[in-house]
């Protein structure tokens, strides 16, 4: 298929699918066009191989998403940040799920000791992750197996980092949402993982010096309904 004709085909199959989702759901899209109420904010990686309401099997309206290199929430990043505000603020998702995936390029590249130009801050954040980290990674002889623990720990250390937002911190103590995941997917199986990142507890350590509310600490409850 030349260019020409692929992205012709983007249009065709489009129009196809408009079709059978109307014969499905007449009105479908007069619904969905009304307004947005979804439940999950995701952030993930931008891999073409990892869309998020395909791999979470939900339907459109169902997720909000941000995605960038290896899915890092950084504090300078004001595109996550203000996704993040307007997800958890106004939408008032219910969670906020960091799913990176294993086979991840970011992680790959970031393990390796090359300069790759404007990627170099980007990467560092993850090489920042492997610092703190880096007794148990070392320790991991083979190569992908180090690479899969790293997408892992990476994942528990942005959501440590969502949980670090005003915005996150306000929203819970107001109405005990949203629940930070963490998650991971595997290329090769096309599973999702549950990280079973230990969200209650770690709102409390975030928070014993990342704290942005102005809220006493004696009146605080962060424990799980």
């Amino acid at each position: 298929m030349s260019d020409s004709e692929l992205y012709k085909a983007v249009f065709e199959g489009n129009r196809k699918w408009v079709k059978e989702r109307n014969a499905d759901d007449p009105g479908f899209f007069e619904k969905l066009a009304a307004e947005q109420h979804p439940e999950f904010l995701f952030i993930g990686c931008s891999d073409s191989r990892v869309p998020a309401s395909a791999i979470m099997a939900v339907e459109p309206g169902s997720v909000f998403v941000h995605r960038n290199i290896a899915n890092i929430v950084v504090n300078t990043d004001h595109n996550a940040l203000s996704t993040i505000h307007y997800a958890v603020d106004h939408l008032e998702v219910d969670h906020v799920v960091v799913c990176g995936h294993y086979g991840c390029g970011g992680i790959k590249a970031a393990m390796q000791p090359r300069d790759l130009g404007l990627l170099n801050g980007w990467l560092r954040e993850i090489r920042d992750v492997y610092r703190l980290h880096q007794r148990e990674l070392d320790a991991i002889e083979d190569t992908v197996e180090r690479r899969r623990r790293l997408v892992e720990l990476n994942v528990h250390e942005q959501c440590r980092n969502v949980i670090k937002t005003a915005v996150v911190q306000r929203n819970y103590l107001a109405r005990k949402k949203p629940q930070v995941h963490g998650w991971v997917y595997d290329l090769s199986t096309g599973l999702l993982e549950d990280l079973e990142f230990p969200f209650y507890d770690q709102l409390s350590k975030v928070r014993e010096i990342y704290r942005l509310t102005p809220e006493p600490r004696k009146d605080l409850d962060l424990s799980q309904d």
